[in-house]
């Protein structure tokens, strides 16, 4: 791409080099608690309104970063477009979360299955990619995103939200050569997915793995992990993203952080419930980290975002590769201008520990 990066901080401590001070990005940066989105949104007329049209993705992503002075912009879209664009009725019912119409429960529907076409069904997002990097200018990278296998398989099985997708862990149990069938098809249409955001403009991809922490210690390994390793791999091999940094964020899978390390990529995501020094020692420094504030803390006073947002960098130390983050994403409820401190207060108290 053309554009010269005006801020690479956030590159650069992925690739666990010296900043000026700490770069901070948010998930969920582009999102309810913003009016301006709420009023895009309207104006699209749903959630996959906005997904599904580049002008409007490319609007809400460059929001927040016209209200603070964050490190990385990230694409507006949902984690579900793959199976959506797989044919299985993607709908999102008020209050209730996303749906699918058409399941997927057995060998005959998995076999259905097939790697989307990047220049068919899913076009609109590498539109919006590119979009993205042309209106951006150069003033941030951008971070292009998938759901990870298991965490896309958990919906496709049981076709909605859940607090426990026991139908997909019934299959894992029953029928594990199925379940694999399924997971390797999300791991190949992933890593193609994420290959097209590189070759569009992407400059960093995400894998998240929201639903990896409900597994326990092997079936993490079999089930999610091996397919996240298969996803990085592929991202190497491929001219298109192999010079890429690719961060996995499993939610609640703390206890897999050196495994997570292990299969290659440039950093982690953690939540809130792992203390960062922890999981450097864990990793041996081989990779960044990045988080890991509970979002819950920003519907808290000023004065105490301020103080836990250096409790959370102190846990890392003034040691190069950390992106500050929020353990999860910010929640709709949350006050714009507490996001302003919390970004403020991550650059000013960087330099501090950087000696600046």
């Amino acid at each position: 791409m053309p554009d010269v990066l005006k801020n690479d901080r956030f590159l650069r401590a992925l690739r666990r080099e010296p900043t000026d001070t700490t770069p901070i990005w948010v998930m969920r940066q582009a999102g309810r608690y913003l009016p301006e989105y709420r009023a895009t949104r309207e104006r699209a007329g749903s959630f996959m309104g906005l997904a599904q049209h580049p002008e409007y993705a490319c609007e809400v992503t460059l929001q927040p970063l016209q209200r603070f002075e964050l490190d990385a912009a990230i694409l507006f879209s949902d984690i579900l477009t793959i199976p959506d664009a797989m044919g299985l009725g993607l709908s999102f019912a008020a209050g209730e979360g996303p749906q699918f119409a058409r399941p997927v429960r057995n060998a005959a529907d998995i076999a259905r299955l097939a790697v989307p076409d990047m220049d068919g069904e899913l076009r609109y997002v590498m539109d919006a990619v590119r979009l993205i990097r042309q209106e951006l200018h150069g003033r941030v990278p951008l971070i292009g995103f998938s759901g990870s296998p298991w965490t896309l398989a958990c919906y496709m099985v049981e076709g909605q939200g859940s607090k426990d997708f026991a139908t997909l862990k019934t299959m894992c149990w029953n029928e594990p050569e199925l379940a694999h069938q399924l997971l390797d098809t999300l791991a190949r249409a992933v890593a193609t997915y994420l290959i097209a955001q590189a070759a569009a403009g992407a400059q960093a991809l995400m894998v998240f793995d929201t639903w990896g922490g409900m597994l326990g210690p092997a079936p993490f390994r079999e089930f999610s992990l091996r397919y996240m390793a298969q996803i990085v791999a592929a991202l190497k091999a491929d001219p298109a993203s192999r010079e890429l940094p690719v961060i996995l964020f499993s939610k609640g899978a703390g206890a897999h952080v050196a495994a997570l390390a292990d299969t290659g990529c440039a950093g982690l995501g953690l939540d809130w419930t792992m203390d960062l020094a922890d999981a450097r020692r864990m990793v041996g420094g081989r990779v960044a980290l990045q988080g890991n504030l509970d979002p819950a803390i920003l519907r808290a006073s000023p004065e105490v975002i301020r103080r836990q947002a250096r409790v959370v960098m102190d846990s890392y130390g003034n040691h190069p590769g950390h992106v500050f983050n929020l353990g999860h994403g910010i929640t709709p409820d949350v006050a714009p201008g507490h996001v302003q401190v919390l970004v403020d207060e991550v650059h000013a108290y960087g330099r501090t520990l950087r000696g600046g």
